[in-house]
């Protein structure tokens, strides 16, 4: 049939020019980059760490001057600023165990301890600091964090707060996603193991995780959309920088996060603990899981598993290893504890193919004994009655290896 033999309407209306808001919005899309090709299983570790003068041990803005001591240093890994001046991030180079992350770990502290005792500062982890405030804190001069200060204003100097992050590598974007929202049946796990942060301002919180409270405050924190297709959540993406308001995946501020340009996910979740060793520990644990997923395949992830998400992720935040913990597959309720050791005992033949033998058992000896890094150092302020001195044993704690 040629268009000819039905013509147009004359009561048709003619089609709209894009308005130039439209074209505006269109020309703010930013394409995801591709998910690149990593070694399944893969761990990535970063940490977050306090720099405090050997004075009263409130936080002291020498990053500038570690970066430049840890220069001389030739180690795996890196050193690079943070948010604000009296903070340093660590990380490692890929690694494919718990045992190869403490491997890097270890050397970075050393080498961070042995700078710090020239300057006459002290390094240490924990989630919060007990007693600094946060009007004192200083921007550290970098553009990005600049921007960010512009536009986020007093949240971005409450932002000084220290948390690992830990990346696990995925096979393929698909799978990336499912990893993701199979995780997150987890993060209460995740959040109460590495709870390190009771101490606020100088008061305690009466929460184990008190940090995660000054992430939930910015716009694009909070959990990723459901979706198990890399095709949609590159639609997703497309639409989010259609609005001018995110121009990257690091503009989101998510529990768990896709990381297409390591090929990993980022679990964001976790306090800083107060060793390397738990850090490796927690990775390990990470590692261990992301094992069972891929070789077991033991559930389809839903949206209705975020029907008890912020109920989970708050009851870890507040009580730590004391919390209750809804299941999100059948609603029974039971002790955070209690799932956390029948998961540990699902994961032990995973464990030890992967060589976390030993990291399970550090962790499972303390949810035992209902340990966490928040207790001890509620602990050791009951006795001292001085957040001060809980801060410099704290400091002391960081500087020496566990065995």
């Amino acid at each position: 049939m040629s268009p000819l033999d039905n013509p147009p309407s004359p009561f048709s209306p003619p089609t709209a020019e894009p308005t130039r808001a439209q074209r505006e919005a269109d020309a703010r899309v930013v394409p995801l980059e591709p998910f690149r090709s990593s070694k399944a299983l893969s761990l990535g570790v970063e940490l977050e760490l306090q720099l405090v003068n050997t004075h009263d041990y409130d936080l002291a803005p020498y990053a500038e001057d570690m970066l430049r001591g840890m220069a001389q240093f030739d180690l795996r890994g890196s050193v690079v600023p943070e948010m604000t001046s009296s903070m340093i991030e660590i990380s490692t180079d890929v690694c494919h165990s718990a045992e190869e992350v403490l491997q890097q770990l270890g050397p970075l502290r050393d080498a961070l301890v042995k700078v710090a005792g020239k300057l006459n500062i002290a390094v240490l982890g924990g989630g919060t600091h007990a007693f600094q405030q946060w009007h004192e804190q200083r921007i550290y001069d970098k553009p990005r964090f600049r921007q960010l200060s512009e536009l986020y204003g007093y949240l971005s100097k409450q932002f000084t707060i220290f948390g690992q992050h830990v990346h696990v590598g995925c096979p393929d974007a698909d799978s990336a996603l499912l990893m993701l929202h199979r995780m997150s049946r987890y993060i209460p796990h995740f959040i109460a193991l590495s709870a390190s942060s009771p101490y606020v301002q100088g008061q305690d919180t009466q929460f184990d995780s008190a940090r995660l409270n000054s992430v939930f405050a910015f716009p694009l924190s909070g959990r990723a959309p459901f979706t198990l297709s890399w095709k949609e959540f590159e639609g997703y993406f497309a639409r989010m920088t259609r609005t001018g308001v995110v121009k990257s995946m690091k503009d989101f501020y998510w529990d768990i996060r896709p990381k297409p340009e390591y090929g990993t996910i980022e679990i964001r979740v976790f306090d800083t603990p107060l060793t390397v060793e738990r850090a490796a520990a927690l990775a390990g644990y990470v590692q261990t899981l992301a094992a069972y997923f891929l070789q077991e395949q033991p559930f389809v992830p839903s949206e209705d598993d975020y029907l008890v998400y912020t109920y989970n992720r708050f009851q870890a935040c507040r009580f730590g290893l004391d919390a209750v913990y809804v299941d999100p597959s059948n609603g029974e309720h039971m002790p955070l504890r209690e799932h956390i050791l029948r998961t540990m005992t699902m994961l032990e033949p995973h464990a030890a193919v992967l060589d976390a033998t030993r990291a399970f058992g550090r962790l499972r000896s303390s949810v035992e004994a209902s340990e966490n890094d928040a207790r001890w150092l509620r602990e050791r302020q009951g006795r001292e009655r001085l957040l001060a001195e809980v801060v410099r044993q704290a400091a002391e704690r960081f500087r020496t290896p566990v065995g």
